[in-house]
C-alpha cells in the first residue's frame, strides 16, 4: 500500500503524481496542438537537423576531392545535401504520423508522368529564352565544344548532376517547409517566403548579382504554383532539373556566373547585360521575366484544379 495525500485542491493522489501530470501536460502544451506537433516547432527542429546533417556532407564531400575538376565531389556534394533535407522530414514525418508522400515526393510516382511533363516544360523554357535572345542577335549557339562519347558521358553526369540540384532545392524549401508553412500561415504567405529564400540562397553562387537573385525568386514562385496545381513536387523537380541541364550542358551559357567544364557548346552573348544577363546567365535577363510570364500563364490553363492538401 502508499500513502495518499491532498493538495490544496483537496484532490488525491499518489506521491509524485501532480508533479509528473503537470511536467507532462506542460510539455504537451508547448509542443503539441490539436493536429500533433506544432508547425513552429517541427519546421525548428527540421532547420536544426538539416543544417547539422548539412555541415557533415559539405565537409565530407570537400575532404575526398573525388576527380581531377571536382565534378564528382559536387555531385557527392548535392547528393549529401538532398540526403541532409530529406533525412529530418523522415524522423519528422514518424513524429507527426504522416506518409512520406505528405511533403511533395511521393515514392509511388518518382520518376513518373509528372517527373516527365516537367522536363519536356523547362527544356522548352530555357530553350525559348534562347531563342528569344539568338532572334535578337545577342545570343550565338557557337560549335561543339566536345565531341564523340564525350558528349554522351557529359551529358549523362550532368542530367544526374541535376536531378539531384532539384532533388534537393524542390524538396529542402517546397517539400517540409511549405507543408509545415502552410498549416501554420497559409499556402500562398508560405511560398512568398519560401521564394524569396530560394532567391537568398543563390547568394552562395559566387558570379550571381540581384536580377539572377530576383528571377530564381519568382521561378521559385512558379514552382509553388506547379506544386498546388499538381499536388506534388515531381513537375517542379523535372522542370528545375531540365533547365539547368539545357543552359549549363546544351546551350553552353554561364549559370550563375559559371561556366562549367565539358558543356556541348563554345556559344557567346554579346549585346546588352540587361538583355543577355552578361555572366550571370539567362535568369540575369529581362527576358527570363518574359519566359516566366508567359509559362506561368500557359501552365495555370493546363493545370486548372488545386490538388495540394494540407492536414
Amino acid at each position: 500500500m502508499h500513502e495518499e495525500r491532498h493538495g490544496e485542491n483537496g484532490i488525491s493522489h499518489a506521491d509524485g503524481g501532480p508533479d509528473f501530470a503537470v511536467q507532462t501536460s506542460y510539455v504537451r502544451t508547448v509542443f503539441l496542438g490539436p493536429e500533433g506537433l506544432k508547425a513552429g516547432w517541427g519546421l525548428a527542429f527540421y532547420v536544426a537537423m538539416f543544417y547539422t546533417l548539412q555541415f557533415f556532407a559539405l565537409r565530407l564531400a570537400g575532404a575526398l576531392e573525388l576527380g581531377a575538376d571536382g565534378l564528382w565531389s559536387m555531385m557527392l556534394e548535392e547528393l549529401g545535401l538532398f540526403v541532409a533535407a530529406a533525412v529530418p522530414a523522415l524522423v519528422l514525418a514518424r513524429v507527426e504520423r504522416r506518409g512520406w508522400g505528405a511533403y511533395g515526393l511521393p515514392g509511388r510516382q518518382a520518376f513518373g508522368r509528372l517527373f516527365w511533363i516537367g522536363t519536356v516544360w523547362g527544356f522548352a523554357s530555357i530553350s525559348l529564352l534562347l531563342a528569344l535572345m539568338y532572334g535578337l542577335r545577342v545570343f550565338d549557339l557557337g560549335h561543339l565544344a566536345i565531341h564523340g562519347a564525350r558528349i554522351v558521358r557529359f551529358a549523362a553526369f550532368w542530367a544526374v548532376m541535376f536531378l539531384l540540384v532539384g532533388l534537393f532545392e524542390e524538396f529542402l524549401l517546397r517539400g517540409y517547409s511549405q507543408f509545415t508553412l502552410t498549416r501554420a500561415i497559409g499556402f500562398w504567405p508560405a511560398a512568398v517566403l519560401l521564394s524569396c529564400m530560394f532567391g537568398l540562397i543563390h547568394i552562395r553562387n559566387g558570379g550571381e548579382e540581384w536580377p539572377g537573385l530576383l528571377a530564381a525568386a519568382v521561378i521559385g514562385f512558379f514552382f509553388c504554383l506547379t506544386l498546388r496545381r499538381t499536388g506534388n513536387l515531381w513537375f517542379a523537380v523535372g522542370f528545375h532539373a531540365a533547365w539547368d541541364w539545357g543552359e549549363t550542358f546544351v546551350y553552353s551559357v554561364p549559370d550563375s556566373g559559371t561556366i562549367f567544364p565539358g558543356h556541348l557548346l563554345k556559344s557567346s552573348f554579346h549585346g546588352p547585360r540587361w538583355l543577355t544577363g552578361g555572366m550571370v546567365g539567362p535568369e540575369g535577363s529581362v527576358l527570363c521575366f518574359v519566359v516566366i510570364a508567359a509559362v506561368w500563364l500557359g501552365f495555370e490553363r493546363v493545370y486548372r484544379d488545386v490538388r495540394y492538401r494540407v492536414e
